[in-house]
């Protein structure tokens, strides 16, 4: 249902940055992917085909910012996947009229809502590149997205329940789970998709049939 929706847009805020301080490990005078936090044993630092080998700093940071706001998004779409699915038929949300597997939700919301997600997501994803991003006006045509230099990937300050470690080691080890998290909830999102693109039914009713 609309949680469904909402939870797929609300990554695009990058909401749960766990906001680095200068002086870590993790600090953007060391960006490198010798250091990064992410990698886990038994497969290290997996990067098989070499993208950050063949990444410079500015480059690898971009990559890092794609991958921690793809796994956000991806965290809360599997969230909205199950709450979506569970509420269906029975939700004050639209007179509970949407239902079916999630995928098919976003299309049954009356019209109207679709102007309001459109602008909720531009505004959220505004504000995050006004945090993260030098002003294109600012950047040579060959250097596109280019990201602030006082700018971690990920970091929008946004840590209202004061969950950020001050230990340096403790914030990698943070940063690290939320990557591993993002990384299997993407991998999740994209099952579900596909299996309910193929067979039409929710992913609840495959736990329950």
């Amino acid at each position: 249902m609309k949680l469904a929706i909402i939870s797929a847009i609300l990554g695009s805020a990058a909401a749960f940055a766990p906001a680095p301080v200068s002086k870590t490990s993790t600090s953007l005078n060391a960006f490198s992917a010798s250091d990064l936090p992410g990698a886990l044993p038994p497969m290290g630092f997996f990067d098989p085909l070499g993208f950050a080998e063949k990444a410079d700093e500015k480059t690898l940071k971009r990559y890092r910012e794609a991958e921690v706001t793809h796994g956000r998004v991806a965290m809360l779409a599997v969230i909205g996947f199950f709450v979506g699915e569970a509420v269906e038929g029975s939700s004050f949300l639209f007179d509970a009229q949407i239902s079916g597997p999630a995928i098919t939700h976003f299309t049954q919301v009356p019209d109207g809502w679709d102007a309001l997600i459109v602008t909720f997501i531009g505004a959220a994803e505004a504000q995050r590149a006004q945090i993260g991003w030098v002003d294109p006006k600012d950047v040579a045509y060959d250097q596109p997205g280019l990201l602030r230099e006082d700018y971690y990937p990920g970091d929008i300050g946004f840590d209202p329940l004061g969950l950020k470690p001050e230990d340096p080691e403790e914030l990698d080890v943070m940063i690290t789970k939320e990557l591993q998290n993002g990384r299997l909830a993407m991998l999740a999102a994209a099952g579900f998709l596909a299996q309910e693109a193929v067979d039409g039914k929710g992913i609840i009713e495959h736990f329950t049939s």
